[in-house]
């Protein structure tokens, strides 16, 4: 159909009429081929997917995504690390929408390779300042009551690279140490009242059965608040690389407590002291002291799409979107700026709004290529409100690598692409 309004078209015709086609003779085989619509074969023809049957039923037991999305992948930074097997690599965050990570792009941190377990082997035991030490097995455990929790695991090193200055481009690799799924499990108050805590427990040490052995120490108040051990994500068993058959769920607190492939809980009186909570999983200050038990994520917000990953290819009409979190509750609000912090408008947010868990947000706007600084900030039920990283370096300084939650720029260019980039 022609683009021009109808009335220009009727009017056309009209004059053409009144005014006699002789003298207009020449004019109209020309006139009509500027008008005639092009066709596009992807409409006026059929297509091969009409033409021909596809796929039984039985070709697909377990679905998978289309063949065209397979560049939607989890990936890794191979030189962070000098071994895989102790390694990360992070969710493509500028790839997805809404608040639930697929399981199967759902980042990876190990620090021993990934366990295969069959869970008919598997055992969980719980023993130290107990009553009565106890093992359960699998079917034990699913015996039990259980709930489903919606929450985020954030790694703490999230951001990490960024203490000094901007380094990675793509939020797939500055915040893609995070995912968000639905939980089933047993709250593990249930299971530490099967065995009997003694008066004087203050701590427990979880420990999984992988090469690494994984292990850290947990405060007995957050164990009997909201810890669950979970067998279930997203509907259906734990992934491999998420600690199947059985791992801990610390709502809102760093990701190296959630213990993958769990075999032992140990009750005690004071913590263990344990590698990943003494030369690791501290945060190293200016002065030279460093935090410890830094357990919860404060606030923290990214800008997904645009991105250095997801740039703009279209003027006009535009959707603005990313994610928000925080350990100590709700998220209440997103801040959005297009100009680097100068103006902020407030974000829509959108779908469930959780207790510790990632909300989604939404800015649409109109972009005619101009420049653009965006950034993004998240205010939590408690009032906390996402510092910029100047803020946040005043206080902490920049040796650390863990609790990274400044304020991120993304600078879209004229022509669409972005890049990360630091405001002073």
């Amino acid at each position: 159909m022609s683009d021009k309004p109808i009335a220009e078209v009727l009017n056309r015709r009209r004059f053409l009429g009144a005014a006699g086609l002789a003298g207009a003779g020449a004019m109209l085989p020309q006139l009509a081929q500027a008008e005639a619509p092009k066709p596009d074969p992807l409409i006026t023809e059929v297509q091969d997917w009409s033409r021909y049957l596809g796929e039984g039923v039985d070709k697909r037991p377990y679905g998978m995504p289309s063949k065209y999305e397979k560049h939607i992948v989890r990936r890794d930074v191979s030189w962070l690390t000098a071994s895989p097997e102790s390694s990360v690599n992070f969710t493509p965050l500028h790839e997805i929408d809404g608040i639930i990570t697929p399981s199967g792009l759902c980042f990876e941190r190990h620090h021993g390779g990934v366990a295969e377990i069959n869970p008919a082997d598997h055992r969980l035991m719980i023993n130290g300042l107990v009553d009565k030490p106890l093992v359960f097995t699998m079917d034990d455990i699913k015996r039990m009551p259980r709930v489903n929790r919606v929450y985020f695991l954030e790694c703490a090193a999230n951001s990490g690279m960024e203490w000094r200055g901007a380094q990675l481009n793509g939020c797939q690799f500055t915040h893609g140490m995070i995912h968000n799924v639905m939980y089933t499990g047993v709250p593990l108050k249930v299971l530490l009242n099967e065995a009997g805590l003694k008066p004087n427990v203050k701590w427990l040490m979880l420990e999984g059965a992988d090469a690494a052995g994984m292990n850290r120490s947990l405060p007995i108040e957050k164990a009997l608040d909201d810890v669950l051990i979970a067998f279930a994500m997203n509907g259906e068993a734990l992934r491999p690389e998420n600690g199947y058959p059985l791992r801990a769920v610390i709502p809102g607190w760093q990701g190296n407590l959630w213990v993958k492939w769990l075999r032992r809980i140990e009750a005690g009186d004071q913590p263990w002291q344990t590698r990943e909570e003494t030369s690791k999983y501290t945060d190293l200050m200016a002065d030279g002291r460093s935090r410890k038990y830094t357990f919860v994520m404060d606030a923290k917000s990214v800008v997904t799409n645009p991105s250095p990953q997801a740039p703009l290819k279209f003027k006009g009409r535009n959707v603005l979107t990313g994610i928000a979190w925080s350990g100590r509750g709700t998220v209440k609000r997103v801040d959005v700026s297009l100009d680097g912090g100068r103006n902020w408008q407030t974000a829509r947010l959108d779908g469930p709004v959780l207790d510790k868990s990632i909300v989604r947000f939404y800015v649409d706007f109109d972009w005619n290529g101009q420049e653009l600084m965006i950034q993004s900030r998240a205010i939590d039920e408690t009032g906390y409100v996402q510092p910029s990283k100047d803020e946040l370096r005043k206080v902490r300084g920049v040796n650390s690598i863990y609790h990274n939650n400044g304020i991120q720029t993304w600078l879209v260019r004229p022509d669409g692409e972005a890049e990360n980039v630091e405001i002073g």
